[in-house]
């Protein structure tokens, strides 16, 4: 004689079969979900830290005059020789508005130089925006249709970048220069790019 069966046990089995699927996707998702917000999103890796900074050159922003003279657009061969920090910025990008004076302070630091990426933004307001705060960048290329900062692998503006005396992508903050993170953050890394020899 066989072992009684108990009734419904095998309609409980099944069903525990059939819930593990929809079990793992939900952890599969739960995972990705905390990934994607939980956490700094300052502290996004990028897959261009420690190579080439992109050889992508921007037209100059016309009109745009410092000391008598057109400001230059961004020419990849800029950044060899000297520790640059770049930034992507767009005049309505409300954060660019806070970090400005920030960046104009650090424009003041002859040991490097500053290059703006203008992002996806109209002349005029882009030159007013620059003629409201100063103009701290030795470059600024104009990326009006976005091609160049997703070469840069930028997500948003704004966006910070050190690129040491090679040419290579040092750093990268994502999000705005902030009096908290400017000595902290920002300025650590650029010292660290100026010891660096090469």
């Amino acid at each position: 004689m066989g072992t009684p069966s108990i009734p419904g046990a095998a309609p409980r089995r099944r069903r525990w079969l059939v819930a593990l699927p929809l079990l793992g996707f939900m952890a599969v998702a739960g995972l990705f979900l905390v990934r994607l917000y939980g956490g700094d999103a300052s502290k996004i890796p990028s897959a261009l830290i420690g190579r080439p900074a992109p050889q992508t050159a921007l037209p100059q922003l016309e009109g745009l005059i410092q000391n008598g003279v057109q400001v230059p657009g961004l020419d990849p061969a800029a950044f060899k020789g000297k520790v640059s920090v770049v930034n992507v910025w767009a005049s309505w990008c409300v954060p660019c508005h806070d970090e400005a004076p920030l960046l104009t302070e650090l424009g003041k630091d002859k040991r490097l130089q500053l290059v703006g990426i203008n992002y996806k933004d109209s002349p005029d307001n882009a030159r007013r925006f620059l003629g409201r705060y100063g103009n701290p960048f030795g470059f600024v290329g104009v990326d009006g249709n976005g091609r160049g900062s997703i070469e840069w692998g930028v997500y948003g503006v704004p966006e910070t970048f050190v690129v040491g005396r090679a040419g290579t992508i040092l750093y990268k903050m994502v999000g705005p220069v902030t009096k908290a993170n400017f000595e902290t953050v920002l300025k650590v890394e650029i010292e660290k790019a100026l010891k660096a020899g090469g």
